[in-house]
């Protein structure tokens, strides 16, 4: 076993990027240390040491628990505070990856705002995967260009099954040939703008036959609020838990079009998916996802100042190519992004034995 470890946090064992992103290192025989609760957390950054990497994902699970306080929310952040500059104190090195600008419901944004400026001071190398990440993050905390490390999102090239024509997949949902099937997949929450969709859905006139396909883990809370949205009047096929890797692609066979109306959000692992089965999608027209996605002609844009009179304008029109998708998806396999992720933590270790 290699003398090198990697701790990890937090770590989802369902989450397919960091499945995919640790392929590669774990190939070069890092040790992972993989974590979930901050009392593990700490116990493997007290074993890390020189040569060894802490890695930072997400960051609501330190001080944005439902069931904590702000008492309680500023003791997990210091304890994190402490572990890890300890754990730089015996020469470990610190990689910060900004999946989000800040994380979605925050209930603490203070101490947020605080965690993130002092990952940003301390992180040896801060990942990237939109290339104008620091400028949407800027309002909040400042980002050092100097260690700054951009490595896209891996696409799903290969990972799910991809075995069901698009006619078995939209059988499978009772749709016509005629109908036009609009796609949301992932987690159903508010910041993902589900109401804006379901009132640009409403809104298409009825030979446009459309149909909502709603994808997703879904907390009781939501799932009444999404039925109100719904209503009685509009056509829709939901699953509101998680979808097995093995029926990904039958949501996405099914769909004409796959929907992003975010209101918020800096990366989206189901574009990936969306031209992983040659979708085409529709997102918000943001400065930094048009930086990141601006010259992907499977991509359409709605304009977020009216957001549901333009998505709706945007879904009557005749349905755009998928033509590019595959390339997208190629130019970003997921083995060549982790091997790039791979050299990052090797850079990372040999710039700190170049400093000693």
């Amino acid at each position: 076993m290699s003398d090198r470890q990697l701790a990890v946090f937090p770590a989802y064992r369902d989450n397919p990027y960091l499945n995919l992103m640790l392929l590669a290192p774990r190939a070069r025989r890092w040790h992972v240390r993989e974590s979930l609760r901050l009392e593990v957390l700490e116990q493997h950054l007290g074993r890390l040491g020189a040569g060894d990497v802490f890695h930072m994902h997400w960051t609501a699970p330190i001080a944005q628990r439902a069931d904590d306080d702000l008492d309680a929310a500023r003791v997990r952040l210091d304890r994190f505070r402490s572990a890890v500059d300890a754990a730089r104190e015996r020469g470990t090195r610190l990689v910060w990856t900004v999946h989000n600008i800040l994380p979605h419901d925050a209930r603490h944004l203070d101490l947020e705002v605080e965690l993130d400026r002092y990952l940003a001071e301390v992180a040896d190398a801060v990942h990237v995967m939109n290339v104008a990440t620091a400028a949407a993050v800027a309002p909040h905390y400042s980002l050092d260009p100097a260690r700054v490390v951009h490595i896209p999102h891996p696409s799903y090239q290969g990972v799910y099954p991809s075995s069901m024509t698009r006619d078995d997949a939209r059988a499978s949902f009772g749709l016509e040939p005629d109908d036009h099937a609009v796609l949301a997949f992932g987690q159903m929450r508010p910041y993902k703008g589900l109401d804006v969709l379901v009132d640009a859905v409403r809104r298409l006139p009825a030979d446009k036959r459309p149909v909502l396909l709603l994808a997703g883990r879904t907390s009781d809370e939501d799932r009444v609020e999404i039925d109100r949205l719904l209503g009685d009047d509009l056509r829709a096929v939901r699953e509101h838990d998680h979808v097995d890797d093995v029926d990904v692609q039958r949501w996405f066979r099914a769909a004409d079009t796959a929907v992003f109306p975010y209101r918020r959000v800096l990366n989206s692992g189901s574009l990936h998916l969306a031209a992983s089965f040659g979708v085409p999608a529709v997102l918000p027209d943001e400065a930094h996802l048009r930086a990141e996605f601006g010259d992907e002609g499977w991509i359409r844009w709605f304009d977020t100042g009216d957001a549901a009179g333009s998505l709706a304008a945007l879904l009557r029109e005749p349905g755009v190519s998928s033509e590019g998708t595959a390339e997208f998806s190629q130019r970003l396999a997921p083995f060549a992004r982790s091997r790039r992720y791979a050299e990052l933590l090797d850079d990372v270790c040999a710039a700190a034995s170049a400093s000693r």
